[in-house]
């Protein structure tokens, strides 16, 4: 499919421009927060612990200073929200960088190699696949940081996130790719790759690679959306980014206890714009998946 026909697919689909300016309107907000955002969330100095638990703007008690309100320890709601989400956004992307890596090399070296690496990296990716995603990173995270200690732990919970997500979701790349490099691999140009002499690792990177590169994308955008969901459950349990440091999730259980309080606001709001997120990247990745199979399309 040309680029000319995908964008003319894009705009004639309403549901995908909705989605697509949505999702490019929260990213644009997360990477501009620090020249948008009305206050540094990580600045102690922007902060007063006189301004906590003010209602947002359009309750009785709330000030224009903040419009979404609030938090216990006097940050405007939107702007933890903004630099949270990106954070969970950048969670998301590295997780699904990480996944992509695993899964496209094992997918790559059973699939092209057969045989017992075969077998050995598929059992592998069965075994995976049997632990839920959640139990795995509880599992990891809880060890880190018992190891780490809070302190240390708080510094590097970004990366831990993004590795322990990462690893637990690389299968789903694996088991696609495999599939595509059994299809291509039986095909003429890569006997005459071969016959050529050409290394198999140009072979599965320069001509094989490039042929399931589309079914990887699709994935990629489901991935990103359930990387962030990981996130926020981890981070509500406690395992995730520390609260000097917020991302979606947390801020979601910074506030919890609030609600029963009166102060829906401090929950609320940053659950809804993560469902706004979550919703916007499913849409976009249905309609990829739609798009760029042939067979759907064509049904529509």
């Amino acid at each position: 499919m040309t680029p000319r026909a995908f964008a003319a697919r894009f705009f004639r689909d309403p549901v995908a421009v909705f989605a697509g300016l949505l999702l490019l309107s929260l990213i644009v907000l997360a990477m501009l927060a620090p020249f948008l955002a009305p206050q540094n969330p990580y600045d102690p100095m922007q902060i007063d612990i006189m301004d906590s638990e003010l209602p947002p703007v359009w309750i009785d008690g709330g000030e224009d200073r903040f419009l979404f309100g609030t938090d216990t320890q006097g940050r405007g709601i939107l702007s933890t929200v903004m630099y949270g989400m990106g954070v969970s956004l950048l969670i998301g992307l590295g997780a699904v960088a990480v996944q992509a890596f695993l899964g496209i090399t094992f997918g790559m070296l059973a699939g092209f190699y057969g045989g017992w690496i075969d077998s050995f990296l598929m059992r592998l990716a069965d075994i995976q696949l049997s632990l839920s995603t959640l139990m795995v990173a509880i599992i990891a995270l809880a060890i880190f940081q018992a190891a780490l200690g809070p302190g240390a732990y708080a510094d590097l919970a970004l990366y831990m996130l993004i590795l322990v997500i990462g690893i637990a979701e690389w299968p789903q790349y694996a088991r696609t790719v495999r599939a595509n490099v059994l299809v291509e691999k039986k095909k003429e140009y890569v006997d005459a790759a071969r016959l050529t002499g050409m290394p198999s690792s140009r072979i599965m990177l320069r001509h094989i690679l490039p042929n399931t590169l589309t079914p990887l994308l699709v994935i990629s955008t489901i991935q990103v959306a359930n990387a962030i969901v990981s996130e926020a459950a981890l981070s509500f349990l406690g395992l995730g980014m520390p609260v000097n440091r917020p991302s979606l999730g947390s801020l979601i259980r910074s506030g919890f206890e609030n609600v029963f309080s009166g102060q829906w606001w401090i929950t609320a709001i940053p659950a809804i714009v993560l469902v706004i997120l979550i919703l916007a990247i499913n849409l976009l990745g249905d309609w990829l998946r739609d798009t760029l199979n042939p067979k759907l399309y064509k049904g529509r």
